[in-house]
């Protein structure tokens, strides 16, 4: 199954998402579940958030990855959504 994970990040969190960005995208790439990744930006073109696409079999591994997720651990979201979701195009 595919599952969105949209995770919003505290105000003001940009050196705190610079900090842990290697340690998540190493947890991303050694995890191999996330199909397909990338940040929300500003107008100033800084990260704010991130939105993935995550191949597991379902909501509970899902959430099991996201509270593993370096970023997650550091404190850097204010919010995280996760659904599941249909591929249709692409």
């Amino acid at each position: 199954m595919r599952i969105t994970l949209i995770a919003i990040d505290k105000p003001n969190a940009q050196q705190l998402r610079l900090d842990n960005r290697e340690d998540h995208l190493d947890y991303v790439a050694n995890t191999g579940v996330v199909e397909l990744a990338g940040p929300f930006l500003d107008e100033e073109g800084n990260m704010t958030g991130s939105l993935l696409i995550l191949a597991l079999d379902n909501m509970v591994d899902a959430e099991n990855w996201a509270a593993n997720d370096p970023y997650a651990k550091a404190g850097l979201f204010q919010s995280v959504t996760l659904r599941a979701w249909k591929k249709v195009i692409g």
